[in-house]
């Protein structure tokens, strides 16, 4: 993942979403078994924590910007802005802006999804297409960058869908989760493998060593959140030695009501941390 920095559009889940995300953060509206989403906009400040192996950076920074609104009935929006700069060293600088709209039905029947990636200002191909569930099965079809049509496996979930999962699963007291997700990342046809590692619940009473804007936020003090590590297999390639190396991981504290804060972006090579720099509720439309 060294040679293309843009934090993959999983990110955008966690902040959700998205991430990792997201799933990066993610109102009121039921959302499924987990509880209501909060309707919010934040901002992500990057920084390089640690280079290492053969392709070793120098420096890293920038920013996310995620605005995530929606309710069960109505469906989620999600809209990512990452800038970033990757100096590889002898002054090689990297700047790339990745840009993502999507829509997700809220019981994760529908996704649409739209995804520009820019690198030293040259020309780009988006990724433009819609995911619709029927029966057993998921049919993709996308704009671009080709125009083409084809099938997933009807157990792939979407991005929100994800964290509603993965939230789901820490209300359990669960600490493994496996998912197959599709979120029309790479070339709009890759299906990852993902594996959820979720720690013992955060209460908001808790002292912190290091506040933000989002346990700063009066409305979010009361709120329980997990520490989450999710891995991104790569679900073509091939283990070696019988143990497959992730894509890349993303850790990050997930509160119930879906937004995320301490993101950290492991690509093997490097690892980013995105500290949470600002964070504003939305007003959101109750379901009728």
């Amino acid at each position: 993942m060294a040679s293309s920095f843009p934090i993959p559009v999983r990110a955008l889940v966690f902040s959700a979403a998205a991430t990792l995300i997201s799933g990066f953060a993610s109102g009121p509206a039921m959302a499924g078994a987990s509880g209501p989403f909060l309707s919010h906009q934040a901002l992500y400040e990057l920084k390089l924590v640690k280079s290492r192996g053969s392709n070793a950076i120098s420096g890293a920074r920038g920013r996310i910007l995620y605005n995530f609104s929606g309710s069960a009935c109505e469906g989620y929006t999600s809209e990512f802005r990452q800038v970033s700069e990757l100096d590889s060293g002898e002054g090689k600088l990297t700047l790339s802006d990745l840009r993502s709209h999507s829509w997700e039905d809220g019981a994760g029947k529908s996704y649409r999804f739209k995804i520009d990636t820019r690198m030293n200002d040259a020309d780009s191909t988006p990724i433009d297409g819609m995911a619709e569930r029927v029966g057993d099965r998921i049919t993709v079809k996308l704009k671009q960058p080709v125009a083409k049509t084809f099938e997933l496996d009807g157990k792939t979930v979407f991005p929100t869908e994800q964290i509603q999962h993965i939230i789901a699963a820490a209300r359990a007291g669960k600490s493994v989760l496996e998912l197959m997700v599709y979120d029309g990342s790479d070339n709009g046809e890759k299906v990852y493998n993902t594996l959820s590692v979720i720690g013992q619940p955060i209460p908001g009473t808790r002292s912190i060593a290091s506040p933000d804007p989002s346990t700063a936020n009066d409305q979010m003090k009361t709120l329980t959140r997990w520490p989450v590590t999710v891995s991104y297999y790569d679900r073509d390639a091939k283990a070696k030695d019988g143990e497959q190396t992730p894509v890349y991981a993303m850790s990050f504290e997930l509160f119930e009501n879906g937004v995320s804060r301490a993101l950290v972006l492991d690509y093997n090579d490097f690892v980013i941390a995105g500290a949470m720099g600002r964070f504003d509720v939305r007003d959101s439309k109750p379901c009728k």
